[in-house]
């Protein structure tokens, strides 16, 4: 008899219908102890350096100094880092969720470096945020690490060794993760990243834009005593 897979956009709509993911949290083989580090360990943790991090760039005034520049390029690299962890969430790990993960890796890496080297030219960077900067740097290598050992079969269709026809494409996970566990990470990104970092790029660009006025209205009478 020949079946008939369901579209990918039909796939997406029942994603939720399919048997939840559990990981007991009395198991100890491997593979639900690291899936348990994983989901509970790394994703959680990288709440705390990152609030840390906001904390520390507003005790360094970053809204007079590096400002609005690398407010942005701090965006970019929750994007980097923010993308791949949907994707680890939602989507079923093959070949095309683990090259992203693996290549937003390394863009975050060359990322950091580029906002550190940004923030040293205008701020001061205290050592104890220097070090906060390595926890972020290797969260997403660590987490990419993990999901890599789960699911090693689909490494080896990375470099061609076998594959099938959903190899590269972005399909939701045969058993997804609870709607609760989800609901919470997406709660801790919403209050631990997304929040603190509007928040810094509101305060630079109000300082920019308060900034600006404040020339203006030093250069006014210059302007009219020229004329």
């Amino acid at each position: 008899m020949i079946t008939h897979r369901a579209s990918t956009p039909t796939r997406w709509r029942r994603w939720r219908s399919r048997p939840v993911l559990r990981v007991p949290l009395g198991a100890d083989d491997v593979e639900n102890a690291s899936r348990r580090f994983l989901l509970y360990g790394v994703l959680p943790l990288w709440f705390v350096p990152a609030v840390a991090d906001w904390v520390m760039h507003r005790r360094s005034d970053i809204e007079h100094t590096s400002g609005v520049r690398e407010s942005a390029v701090h965006a970019l690299m929750m994007t980097e880092a923010g993308i791949p962890v949907v994707a680890g969430l939602t989507a079923k790990i093959n070949p095309l969720v683990l090259s992203l993960m693996g290549g937003a890796a390394v863009a975050h890496g060359a990322t950091a470096l580029w906002d550190v080297s940004l923030a040293t030219d205008k701020r001061e960077v205290r050592p104890v945020e220097q070090h906060i900067h390595s926890f972020l740097e290797v969260l997403p290598i660590t987490a990419a690490a993990f999901t890599t050992c789960l699911h090693w079969d689909q490494v080896r269709k990375v470099f061609g060794s076998g594959g099938r026809a959903d190899d590269w494409k972005l399909v939701p996970k045969e058993r997804p993760l609870s709607a609760g566990y989800l609901t919470a990470i997406a709660a801790g990104v919403g209050l631990c990243v997304a929040l603190p970092y509007a928040e810094e790029m509101v305060r630079c660009l109000r300082a920019r834009r308060d900034d600006g006025e404040a020339a203006e209205r030093a250069a006014g009478p210059a302007g009219e005593a020229g004329v």
